[in-house]
């Protein structure tokens, strides 16, 4: 069952990428693409209940995963971390074969009643990225090396579509400077903690971080993590 549901979803997706261009992430795209495949009607809603926002999803996602399998076999030996992220980014927006699908996308997901969900797949794609790159932070790291590269790549992305630069030369610069703006906040945290006055002011905030969880694996379809209790610490 779940093999002829991803099948029916990937072919109504494959149809309806044919249509984007023309009529956006709409309700006639979702009707072509039922009617391009042949898919039961019944059937398609029962795949896409959503028509094609559920489509637009799914689209976002396979590029997501596509992008991790590049990640994967990729080399990135010798390369500084930042690099690494730059790459990344640089592949997953390198795997959207024609701007015009991102740009509907976007603006899908700008609507107001669909921002969540599009926040959410952004999220998403930062997440993929640094669970790719071996990334093993379970604290609060977890959740500011998330947010900020969804920053990041948000930010890249809408540039992105605006350039008409030699093989995107421009966004690729504008990539570089974004980062390097994290690594400037990078290099003000790891002053605090060097600094005796400010570590000792930042001992209060720094305690109640601490306890903060990543969400268990099972759990990180959403953002939520967990709070750890520092007297179930003690206990132990």
């Amino acid at each position: 069952m779940t093999v002829a549901y991803e099948k029916a979803k990937n072919d109504l997706l494959d149809a309806a990428l044919k249509h984007v261009a023309f009529e956006g992430w709409s309700p006639a795209t979702f009707e072509d693409a039922v009617r391009d495949t042949g898919i039961d009607a019944g059937v398609a809603r029962a795949v896409c209940p959503r028509g094609a926002l559920d489509l637009a999803v799914a689209y976002h996602k396979r590029g997501d995963a596509q992008m991790v399998q590049r990640i994967r076999d990729a080399s990135f030996d010798g390369m500084k971390f930042r690099d690494k992220i730059a790459a990344a980014v640089r592949i997953r927006l390198d795997l959207i074969a024609d701007k015009e699908l991102a740009r509907r996308g976007s603006t899908l997901f700008a609507l107001p009643h669909h921002a969540a969900e599009g926040s959410a797949l952004i999220w998403g794609t930062a997440d993929a990225i640094w669970t790719a790159l071996g990334d093993t932070s379970d604290d609060v790291n977890w959740y500011t090396k998330r947010a900020t590269l969804s920053a990041v790549y948000s930010a890249t992305l809408l540039y992105w579509l605006g350039d008409s630069s030699t093989d995107n030369e421009a966004t690729w610069a504008f990539l570089d400077r974004r980062i390097d703006n994290v690594m400037q906040i990078e290099k003000l945290k790891a002053h605090v903690r060097d600094s005796p006055t400010l570590s000792r002011l930042m001992a209060g905030p720094n305690w109640l971080l601490g306890h903060i969880k990543a969400p268990s694996k099972a759990s990180r379809s959403g953002l939520p993590g967990r709070w750890a209790d520092p007297r179930e610490s003690r206990d132990h």
